[in-house]
């Protein structure tokens, strides 16, 4: 059993990405907290001044930067205080995205899951203690708002959105042939032989249908969500520590649960995996191959970052920071098939194969309440509504959403002191597709 000393230890690392469930499958029960409000991390001062006051400052090291209200700033400012890799956007021009902007999106009215009340628009985006919001349609934007202390010209976790990048950059691979789903782990990574990885196929990797056991209950010392917290913490070890000191050392650890291929099941794990498959095909980093074959070929304005661990190996599962207007970006060429500003990003094969979506059997075994009817492909969720939705989802709040149908980008970046999304899908989901319609009706 670990020591608490050590537990407290591991806090920041557990906290700082939500390593767990991008969505729960039902709204966990939580304290009362202050509302958008009350929490806005401007109005309350957080690290201003030189120094700030002592009961303003936060620190990565005691966990206090992800304590809530407090990770309202720090979810804005991680490059302040962790260590960090570039995802550079390269040399050249920022492409400029076009504007259409319009005024009657803040009207517009939803119904939230399980409610008998109605909410607009505007009213939704405090209740989802959203930091900033884009709307791309026809990839023009006609919304953009930003709270708190998130500008324009700064950057935001991205949290588990990450996930959907890395899910990505392996269907990219795949599509060029450069990556075989149907071949085992070990096959490209020999050193996870003997973990549970090792047998696994590459595709179950993908599609988070490992059997693994890594358990993200946090009331237990035992689980493997804080070695893999441990592991990946780059602050020094304490001295009685003899655990695996990156994420390479940790995965080839996880132990075998249940039979691959037999049900979706959300471990952070599978994408750090994917991460290192990615890699050793590539021969380049997450972070490098990212930024090669994507980001700098986006006409983004800013770069993006990655935190890493004690070795500089980016966090795959929830490491990844970008300015808002570029996720959109990102999301606006997934929705054009791999294209964007007149050229092919990525092979139209791979986001084919990210909509066709996963197994609904599969799926539906891990009981996603609000999410009936969905599946999980290449680490995308896909609603297979009628519009052919589908999203790249992360703790807290953070989303692209990407509308076919009604030719619409919704880049989103939140701070809600619930880390599991069925703590604000009730308000967002039915919100987005309220908003497409909207959308559609006034082409």
């Amino acid at each position: 059993m670990l020591s608490r000393r050590l537990l407290s230890y591991l806090l920041p690392a557990i906290s700082a990405f939500a390593v767990g469930a991008a969505s729960a499958a039902s709204p966990p029960d939580s304290p009362t907290y202050p509302d958008a409000d009350a929490s806005d991390p401007a109005k309350l001062g957080w690290m201003i001044g030189s120094p700030p006051p002592p009961d303003r400052i936060l620190r990565f090291e005691d966990g206090s930067y992800f304590r809530f209200p407090a990770m309202r700033w720090s979810v804005s400012n991680f490059r302040q205080l962790m260590p960090t890799v570039s995802i550079s956007r390269g040399l050249g021009s920022a492409t400029p995205l076009r504007r259409a902007a319009r005024e009657d999106i803040d009207r517009v009215v939803f119904q939230p899951l399980g409610s008998d009340r109605t909410m607009t628009w505007e009213e939704s985006l405090k209740a989802n203690y959203t930091d900033g919001i884009v709307v791309l349609h026809k990839g023009k934007v006609v919304y953009e708002r930003y709270f708190g202390v998130l500008k324009p010209q700064g950057q935001h976790g991205a949290m588990s959105v990450t996930k959907s990048f890395i899910g990505t950059l392996a269907a990219t691979l795949v599509a060029e042939g450069k990556l075989d789903p149907s071949r085992r782990v070990a096959d490209y990574v020999p050193e996870l032989a003997s973990s549970a990885f090792g047998s696994a196929t590459v595709r179950q990797v993908m599609d988070m249908t490992t059997g693994i056991r890594f358990s993200e209950d946090y009331a237990d010392p035992n689980a493997e969500v804080w070695a893999h917290a441990a592991a990946g913490n780059p602050l020094p070890k304490p001295k009685d520590y003899t655990g695996p000191r990156s994420y390479y050392e940790f995965l080839q650890t996880v132990k075998a649960q249940g039979a691959h291929g037999e049900a979706f099941g959300y471990r952070t794990a599978n994408t750090d995996a994917l991460g290192w498959i990615i890699a050793r095909v590539s021969s380049k980093s997450v972070a490098e191959l990212l930024s090669e074959r994507i980001w700098s070929r986006l006409g983004a304005e800013q770069d993006a970052y990655m935190s890493v661990d004690s070795i500089g190996t980016p966090f795959a599962g929830g490491g990844l920071n970008t300015g808002l207007r570029d996720l959109a970006r990102f999301g606006e060429m997934i929705r054009n098939n791999g294209a964007l500003n007149g050229q092919q990003i990525i092979p139209a094969e791979a986001v084919a194969d990210i909509r066709r979506g996963g197994n609904p059997a599969d799926f539906a075994k891990a009981g996603y309440k609000l999410l009936p009817g969905w599946t999980y492909r290449n680490m995308w969720w896909i609603t297979h509504n009628a519009h052919g939705a589908f999203a790249a989802r992360g703790v807290h709040g953070q989303t692209i959403y990407i509308d076919p149908k009604a030719e619409m980008v919704i880049a989103r970046f939140a701070s809600h002191p619930v880390a599991g999304n069925a703590a604000n899908d009730p308000t967002s989901l039915p919100a987005y597709h309220a908003l497409a319609l909207h959308l559609m009706k006034r082409r």
